[in-house]
């Protein structure tokens, strides 16, 4: 066992010793030797004064050694140029350490020389890249030319859009990839091509800080770009955004403008149409009408409703296919309400009118079949001052019986006679000159 234990101690020294002997891990910078085994503070001093000789910004910087230590004096430029004198002494072979008492100069004409000297060389160099400048940029203007005249025909990017809106921004992307073509050749006949990431990264970056400082007139735009290609109404639509209704008069790269039935201008942002629910009143040639009237409970429903459904049906706009119907729509405290509804083509025939036109002829069938539209029945009951009770009726006043029927409604009321005054007023307002209008009139709404 003790031999083990001497054997294993053994190997321990063997290995320490073999630590000890390795040589220490070689310096990463090249070591300058000055030529001699063994070095005198002369021979290092002479060394370093020729080399500093060499370099031009170290000119006032005087050098001394003894007993391998290094003295440094004098002055710089900058504080970078005093590390690289420490480092390049630090390299010198037979130097133990150095003290450096060099300082950055104020002189400002040892200042101002290195600045104006750097000035003059750049001014030359350009001067000597003139001609390739100037070749450059007539490339980018040929290649600019070009583009423009190449893009300038609207026509045939009209052919490619489904409208105006759309082609012209076909035209200025066009335009644009040529100037991007333009400034990359340029580029590259200078040698410059690096400069194009810089270029496309500030580009982005101001491009994002802009898109965040216009945020909503960006939404505003992307949003007329999406309506203009979907195109859910045409100029003189009748439609309902959002609860506003109005005519169609244009659509802007920022709104939409409508014209009320009062004739009031409505502007709605893109962003809020193209977001919001848009119906569309126009895009259907049929439009269905509907109205309710009440006749007494103990009234024949089915003969009443056979009555009036046959007077709406008899009106000449009243279309066929679809045919009106009719149905009891409820019953009241005093009354039984029946709705009615019929179809119209609404491009020959005003909505409103149509439907005002129906209830006419309707109630006067009823009343002139014998129907009553009876009025609320309130029942009073007051204590009199001897205790008994008094009941006090309102009856409900009875339809007039007369069996002629009313006098025709006056021409104004004519339905097939259509109020066209919104149509009108977003036609003007279409017509004004300088006022962009991104519907195209002869495509279909989606």
């Amino acid at each position: 066992m003790r031999q083990v234990v001497y054997a294993i101690l053994f190997c321990l020294l063997s290995f320490g010793s073999f630590a000890q002997s390795e040589p220490p891990p070689a310096s990463s910078e090249a070591v300058i030797d000055v030529g001699v085994a063994q070095h005198s503070d002369q021979e290092i001093a002479q060394r370093i004064r020729s080399i500093l000789r060499e370099i031009e910004k170290f000119d006032n910087v005087r050098i001394s050694v003894v007993s391998g230590v290094v003295t440094a004096r004098g002055e710089v430029l900058s504080g970078d140029d005093i590390t690289e004198l420490e480092t390049l002494i630090d390299r010198v072979d037979g130097v133990v350490t150095q003290n450096v008492s060099v300082t950055e100069t104020t002189d400002l004409a040892e200042r101002l020389g290195p600045a104006a000297d750097r000035l003059v060389d750049r001014a030359k160099s350009i001067f000597s890249l003139l001609p390739l400048l100037l070749v450059a940029l007539a490339v980018f203007l040929v290649v600019f030319g070009i583009g423009f005249i190449l893009t300038r025909s609207r026509r045939f990017w009209q052919r490619l859009a489904p409208n105006p809106f759309i082609a012209d921004l076909y035209m200025v992307l066009a335009r644009l990839i040529f100037v991007v073509v333009g400034i990359v050749v340029a580029l590259d006949i200078l040698n410059a091509t690096t400069l194009i990431g810089a270029v496309l990264g500030t580009a982005g970056v101001v491009g994002l800080a802009v898109g965040f400082a216009v945020r909503d007139t960006v939404e505003n735009f992307i949003a007329s770009i999406l309506l203009s290609l979907r195109r859910p109404f045409q100029p003189n639509d009748y439609v309902e955004i959002d609860g506003v209704g109005g005519t169609v008069s244009r659509l802007t790269s920022r709104a939409t403008i409508l014209i009320s039935p009062d004739g009031n201008h409505i502007r709605i942002p893109n962003a809020t149409v193209f977001k919001g629910t848009i119906v569309n009143y126009s895009t259907n040639p049929n439009r269905r009408f509907d109205f309710e009237l009440g006749v007494e409970s103990e009234s024949d429903l089915g003969h009443a409703l056979a009555i009036a459904s046959g007077a709406v049906s008899s009106l000449p706009y009243v279309l066929e296919d679809p045919a009106p119907s009719a149905h009891i729509r409820s019953v009241g405290d005093s009354n039984v309400v029946l709705r009615f509804q019929g179809w119209i083509d609404q491009r020959k025939t005003d909505f409103l009118k149509a439907r005002g036109e129906a209830i006419r002829v309707a109630k006067s069938a009823l009343e002139d079949t014998g129907f009553g539209l009876p009025e609320p029945i309130y029942r009073l009951k007051i204590d009199g001052g001897n205790g008994s009770l008094q009941q006090f009726e309102q009856k409900e006043k009875m339809p007039s019986t007369n069996p002629a029927r009313q006098s025709e409604p006056p021409e104004a009321a004519d339905p097939t006679s259509k109020d066209t005054e919104s149509e009108r007023a977003a036609a003007v307002e279409r017509d004004k000159p300088g006022q962009e209008d991104l519907l195209q009139h002869s495509s279909e709404t989606e």
